[in-house]
């Protein structure tokens, strides 16, 4: 059965992302394999506790100026990317305690706890505890 299998996430340099998606907001490093002949690295990495078969984020560090544009902006501004935690208070008091900046406070919806923090980049996310 078709899944998907990696998200691309364009950065600046590998090393900082790493250091903030596994040091900040605690994701698992999957693989990071140097890619000599073209240049870059395979870098993936997937959210806490997610199972062995799920989507991984493919850290893509910008090689052409087009790239290089879209660096904290690959959803136009708009929230890019859903954070599902089983845990609502204690990963937003964890990821803020580690400096990880909301734009948005929490705030109950129909559907559960939401807030919205950005990445190193910009890049916004939903940060989710939804309802039983």
């Amino acid at each position: 059965m078709p899944q998907l299998a990696h998200i691309t996430l364009i950065v600046r340099d590998y090393d900082e992302a790493l250091a903030f998606y596994v040091g900040k907001l605690g994701f698992t490093p999957i693989e990071d394999t140097l890619v000599p002949e073209q240049g870059k690295r395979w870098v993936t990495i997937r959210p806490p506790h997610a199972p062995e078969n799920a989507t991984t984020l493919l850290l893509a560090r910008a090689a052409t100026p087009e790239q290089h544009a879209a660096i904290g902006n690959q959803a136009a501004g708009r929230v890019f990317l859903f954070l599902d935690t089983d845990d609502f208070d204690r990963d937003f008091a964890a990821y803020t305690q580690a400096g990880v900046r909301f734009v948005r406070p929490p705030a109950v919806q129909p559907y559960g706890k939401v807030a919205v923090f950005e990445d190193l980049y910009g890049n916004r996310w939903d940060l989710i505890g939804h309802s039983a």
